[in-house]
């Protein structure tokens, strides 16, 4: 019973911080705070946001360990300002260099990198763009990408969207 305790405590005692991204967006995330420097930042998958249990509980973990986590959602998702795109891989990497540098600007020691699903990928990506974080954690990221977009939503889903003005996603199953 005492560790839930602890952990609810460490999860609502966490500090709202606002980040503004290169486009001028603001990215909203949660620092959950450890009496440290080391700091470890999560980022959350495909239509999902900060508040996901996998990443509150990480964040509850890490903190309650004594190292300081930050959650936040990137932009289009959650709170954060902007539009939801489909991929946009890069521009969630460029989200995450927004947070990386905020925090090392705060004298942060950034020590990881944590990606769910998605957010696994943004962490590879980033990774292979910039070499300031050496830990980088990819959990359950998506690993079968040769189809690409046009694998996931048909050859002509341009033709379609030009056309509708929106695409409707089915899984394999057709739901």
């Amino acid at each position: 019973m005492t560790l839930d305790l602890n952990l609810w405590i460490t999860v609502a005692c966490a500090q709202r911080v606002l980040i503004s991204n290169k486009l001028g967006e603001k990215l909203v995330g949660l620092l959950h705070e450890a009496c440290s420097k080391e700091l470890v930042i999560l980022c959350h998958g495909f239509r999902a946001t900060k508040d996901d249990s996998i990443l509150v509980d990480l964040a509850a973990a890490l903190a309650s360990a004594g190292v300081n986590a930050f959650r936040f959602d990137f932009a289009g998702n959650g709170e954060s300002e902007g539009l939801f795109q489909y991929g946009n891989y890069r521009k969630e990497a460029d989200d995450l260099r927004s947070v990386v540098s905020y925090f090392s600007e705060q004298k942060y020691d950034i020590i990881a990198l944590v990606g769910h699903s998605k957010g696994g990928n943004a962490v590879l990506l980033y990774a292979s763009m910039y070499h300031d974080v050496t830990v980088i954690v990819n959990i359950s990221g998506r690993f079968a990408l040769e189809e690409g977009i046009e694998g996931r939503l048909g050859k002509n889903f341009l033709q379609r969207i030009k056309k509708d003005g929106y695409i409707d996603v089915r899984n394999k199953k057709g739901s």
